[in-house]
């Protein structure tokens, strides 16, 4: 599969998946549908499919626009109110562009209903806004213990596994995991590489499931009271 970044907003990120094969494209978490749109006729991709991890605007925003203009099949969490929503997705639920068969995981703690999306044969997953390079979502809707669990899920899957989130925060979680993790020197190397790549204006995505375990002290706490206490201080860092 192709996998294709488009900026949103601030710093949001829609992704655009293709199967080279079929020539099938999705569209995951189209906050806005015109960058969309105007990305996938620049080259000449027609949609029909968009994935939504969870119910926030900035992610399912442009669902109904891309609709009208493609007249796609969008998918979303069963346990949320998703815009245009045709096809409801809960735990172990299957999605397929070209010969790419994956699977909704449930990942609760942003929101209550929050999927990511696993393609195991690809070795890809998108988690949305549970699990960022080197941090996490805030806690929206869920608990500590949910959103505990939700990383230890994804931190579960294969180490290459290559993980597209929905926001460019790494630098700003690279500094707190630094602060968290002093002694951790993949920490302070992955800070100074990503450094690097902001002032080159370049994306810090995707990242994989072995770089997480290694640098992201949410995935890293042993225990859920260990990430409620990070969760809280990454809350008032500055």
């Amino acid at each position: 599969m192709e996998i294709v970044p488009i900026p949103a907003f601030t710093d949001n990120y829609i992704w655009l998946v293709r199967d080279e094969v079929s020539g099938e494209t999705a569209v995951v978490d189209p906050g806005d549908a015109a960058p969309a749109l105007k990305e996938c006729e620049s080259r000449g991709w027609a949609v029909s499919q968009v994935w939504n991890t969870h119910h926030h605007w900035d992610h399912s925003g442009g669902n109904v626009a891309m609709k009208e203009a493609t007249g796609c099949t969008i998918f979303g969490p069963a346990a949320e109110d998703i815009p245009g929503r045709d096809v409801a997705l809960s735990e172990g639920s299957e999605l397929q562009i070209g010969d790419h068969v994956g699977r909704a995981m449930e990942i609760p703690g942003h929101t209550l209903g929050h999927v990511a999306l696993v393609f195991d044969d690809a070795g890809i997953a998108f988690v949305g806004d549970t699990l960022f390079a080197m941090g996490c979502g805030r806690l929206f809707e869920g608990t500590p213990q949910q959103m505990f669990r939700s990383l230890q899920r994804i931190a579960e899957l294969p180490d290459d596994t290559r993980l597209y989130c929905g926001h460019e925060y790494t630098l700003a979680n690279a500094r707190f995991a630094a602060h968290a993790e002093p002694a951790n020197e993949a920490v302070s190397s992955r800070l100074d590489a990503v450094q690097k790549l902001r002032e080159s204006g370049r994306i810090t995505l995707p990242t994989t499931v072995a770089e997480e375990r290694a640098t992201n002290p949410f995935v890293r706490a042993s225990t859920w009271e260990e990430f409620a206490r990070l969760r809280a201080a990454k809350d008032s860092f500055r």
